[in-house]
């Protein structure tokens, strides 16, 4: 399954935010080119390549393995989700470096050119799987932050990481009143079935 720009769009409303001023509607077809355009960011705004390098990289380990379309998927939601919040775009321009950091020390390499496995096997080591999340907490728990939360709530928030894992309507998508009538219903008690006997 191919993740797309759209998906990040839709996942940074769902996010609360619009990514790069533009509002997205479930109910229309768009594809990305069919989006308003709009001013380039600002460079300070900006994260560097390599920050998106190791996100990108993060991603695919962190997805399922038949997913796609990894890098403009990231790149169109960690745009979004800074824009106007330059004390996160810090924290994550930090909190990656540190991580490639870690990574170059200790298996040679960036993080984004490391082997998937042992991309993996640097964050378990790092106990980012069970460390909470906290922006200036160690870096076990800053990555957690800024790189697998972020990404996780991208993936499951977006149409088609919903999809996937069985989400009919990821969170921020409104579903319809069917949906909300056919969920509501699953949980009433059949004829006969109800408290009173």
């Amino acid at each position: 399954m191919e993740l797309t720009r759209r998906d990040a769009l839709v996942a940074l409303a769902a996010a609360g935010s619009v990514g790069a001023g533009v509002a997205v509607d479930e109910r229309f077809d768009l594809s990305f080119d069919d989006l308003p355009s709009t001013a380039p960011p600002d460079p300070e705004e900006t994260p560097p390549p390599v920050v998106l390098d190791t996100l990108t990289a993060a991603a695919e380990v962190l997805y399922p393995s038949q997913v796609d379309g990894h890098r403009p998927f990231v790149e169109t939601f960690v745009l979004g989700r800074i824009e106007g919040r330059q004390s996160y775009l810090e924290g994550m321009v930090e909190t990656t470096r540190e991580l490639d950091g870690l990574a170059d020390s200790w298996y040679d390499a960036p993080f984004s050119e490391l082997d998937p496995v042992v991309r993996d096997r640097l964050l378990r080591e790092l106990g980012v799987e069970t460390a909470d999340p906290d922006p200036e907490g160690p870096i076990s728990e800053r990555v957690r932050q800024f790189v697998v939360d972020d990404l996780l709530y991208a993936f499951y928030s977006s149409p088609t990481g919903g999809r996937l894992v069985g989400i009919e309507n990821p969170i921020g998508h409104p579903g319809g009143h069917e949906s909300y009538q056919r969920a509501s219903m699953e949980g009433e008690p059949e004829d006969g079935d109800d408290d009173d006997g």
